[in-house]
């Protein structure tokens, strides 16, 4: 998963969803589900349940408290709520609510069916989704009648204690104007209704799927069938105006990994937010075997969409080569209501998010300046985080306190984990082998239906590689000591530099320019941090009212539509601020003036290793 800041997925295996009609005895062993999403009452859905054949007095029905990827405690089953259950006369059963997440059904010998209504998480969302206990919005669910839909099924449908791996048959009734996209393939010719069949909850967990008024493109790269499909509230966005950008990301994607890649279909599903009170705020994306849920603001300028598109779609197809093929037994067999984590999110995350990275370089999308400043960052964010805390001790502990607060490093020390392991296979072996490779070499060992206990597989890397990518490892990811990045990038001919770029109008870092005041829910600049070159070229000084932005008005309901559309000002265009000085309404006229700072990067200046840089980056 990745969010921006970004999260990814951890996902179960990668299945091919072989689906068939269910009949006879077939049936009596098929938990078969029906939500309906025509006869939405106050925001919510009924789901229906019928289970296989019970032969216990007392049966558990769980919704998920946390699912693969998401590495968060997000109760799922408190969104769910009036949850019945009957006999074959249509008689109530005893139910019982365990806990947020689980009820416990009495007589489940004569179960037939059972009945809840699920409303949606976007809804709930307080802020950003980030450190709150928001859902995070690609992991979430919408409910907006007639509109759209973000049925992510991990939020709709439950499974049965000791039956999960039972088939799953869903029928979903939709409103004809409504299409849903999905890897799923539907089995019902009806134009009001969709039929999916998986042979285990999982697989149905992993498969998304979004209803809203058809807007998708399809096209084949190398083999594999790509589905994007766009919900954008205003129809700013087309799925066909983004397509031609994600088709060159793609088909890069697919040379860059080769032989490794056997996906046969992929979905992309962008929900755009309209950034109102009840709708998504934690951006970035989720990843799975054969689709990804993207959420972005519709507020964005194409430019940066694009941008955002690239960085995070890629990060989730990355995933299919970890954990969907390379994992441990945790995620082979989650547990999706007491998870146990992996200490291996170094490579689930970290390496995935530097083959974003590195993809981008090697298939010439990006230039080794873009490379470079985009590895500094990413040295310079590890070292806000707790940089002496064993990575693998974080990975294994996630879920709680003091390391869920430094999951984030996954995106950062977890992506430099992979770049010196890259580099010391690169140089040992003269260049002719990098990370890609002992990737490679791990899906062959290993493999979507065969996992790897999580304390052998420093020493299957190590006897696949070299001795030294062995130390590394004990010393770097499972020790406490702070990685010396100059020493492995020195290797390549890659040392330090300095460069000027433009930052953000109204942040530094973490750090905002502007506050707001919540009663009034005006925007003010703030008088207690010093103002950048915008502020001061405009003059605007602290306690300033904020009250529009070229004759458009600024306030907390849509501060983010300000954030988001500053990235589009261009340097010397004209703006025009409204603001509120001592009580009293003035209008600021002027230029737009990008506030520059210097920044760490790095250059190539060893001549001596450009041919290793050359593997490394181009190899």
């Amino acid at each position: 998963m990745k969010k921006i800041i970004y999260t990814l997925a951890l996902a179960v295996t990668l299945w091919s969803c072989k689906t068939g009609s269910t009949s006879g005895d077939a049936k009596s062993k098929t938990v078969d589900v029906n939500i309906n999403l025509v006869d939405v009452k106050d925001d919510k859905v009924l789901v229906t349940v019928t289970p296989p054949a019970i032969k216990t007095d007392e049966i558990i029905y769980s919704i998920p408290k946390t699912v693969p990827g998401t590495y968060s405690t997000d109760n799922y089953g408190k969104y769910s709520d009036d949850f019945k259950a009957f006999d074959a006369k249509g008689n109530e059963l005893t139910v019982k609510r365990i806990d947020d997440n689980s009820w416990s059904i009495s007589n489940a010998k004569t179960l037939k069916k059972i009945t809840y209504l699920v409303g949606d998480t976007f809804d709930t969302e307080k802020g950003t989704g980030f450190g709150n206990d928001d859902v995070f919005s690609p992991a979430g669910t919408n409910i907006n009648a007639g509109v759209n839909f973000m049925v992510n099924t991990h939020g709709f449908v439950g499974y049965f204690q000791d039956k999960l791996d039972v088939p799953y048959k869903v029928t979903i009734t939709h409103p004809e104007t409504l299409w849903g996209a999905t890897s799923m393939t539907d089995e019902d010719a009806s134009k009001t209704s969709d039929v999916f069949v998986t042979p285990r909850y999982a697989v149905l967990v992993e498969n998304p799927i979004m209803y809203s008024k058809p807007d998708y493109t399809t096209f084949n790269v190398n083999g594999m069938d790509i589905l994007i499909a766009v919900y954008s509230p205003t129809g700013k966005f087309t799925a066909e105006s983004i397509t031609p950008e994600m088709k060159t990301m793609m088909t890069a994607q697919k040379n860059f990994l080769g032989k490794i890649n056997s996906t046969k279909k992929y979905t992309v599903l962008l929900y755009l937010s309209s950034l109102a009170k009840d709708d998504a705020h934690g951006f970035g994306a989720l990843e799975h075997p054969t689709a990804t849920t993207v959420v972005l603001p519709e507020s964005m300028p194409k430019e940066k969409l694009v941008e955002s598109m690239k960085d995070v779609v890629s990060h989730e197809f990355f995933h299919i080569v970890t954990p969907l093929t390379i994992h441990s037994k945790e995620i082979q067999f989650f547990d999706y209501n007491a998870p146990k984590m992996s200490e291996h999110l170094w490579m689930y995350e970290g390496v995935t998010e530097y083959f974003a990275n590195l993809f981008q370089i090697n298939q010439g999308l990006i230039d080794e300046a873009e490379f470079y400043t985009r590895i500094a960052d990413k040295i310079e964010q590890a070292k806000g985080l707790n940089d002496t805390m064993s990575f693998t001790v974080m990975s294994k502990n996630v879920l709680q306190e003091p390391y869920k607060d430094q999951y984030l490093n996954v995106y950062q020390k977890g992506a430099l984990i992979g770049m010196c392991i890259d580099i010391i296979i690169r140089e040992k072996s003269n260049g002719e082998r990098g990370i890609l490779d002992l990737m490679h070499k791990l899906s062959n060992e290993y493999g979507i239906e065969k996992p790897f206990n999580d304390e052998e597989l420093f020493a299957k890397i190590t006897q696949l590689t070299y001795p030294e990518v062995g130390e590394f490892l004990t010393k770097y990811v499972a020790g406490t000591t702070p990685i010396p990045y100059d020493v492995y990038l020195a290797k390549v001919g890659v040392t330090k530099a300095t460069e000027k770029k433009s930052g953000p109008i109204f942040l530094k870092g973490q750090t905002p320019y502007i506050s707001v005041n919540k009663q009034t829910q005006e925007i003010t600049v703030r008088s207690d941090i010093e103002p950048n070159d915008f502020f001061k070229n405009l003059n605007l000084k602290g306690g300033d009212v904020i009250v529009a932005i070229n004759d458009k008005p600024y306030s907390l309901a849509n501060i983010y539509e300000l954030i988001t559309e500053s990235d589009n000002w261009k340097e010397n265009d004209p703006i025009t601020v409204k603001i509120k000085r001592a009580g009293k309404e003035e209008t600021i006229k002027g230029t737009v003036k990008h506030p520059y700072e210097e920044s760490e990067t790095f250059k190539a200046t060893d001549a001596s290793k450009e041919k290793l840089k050359n593997a490394w980056l181009k190899g």
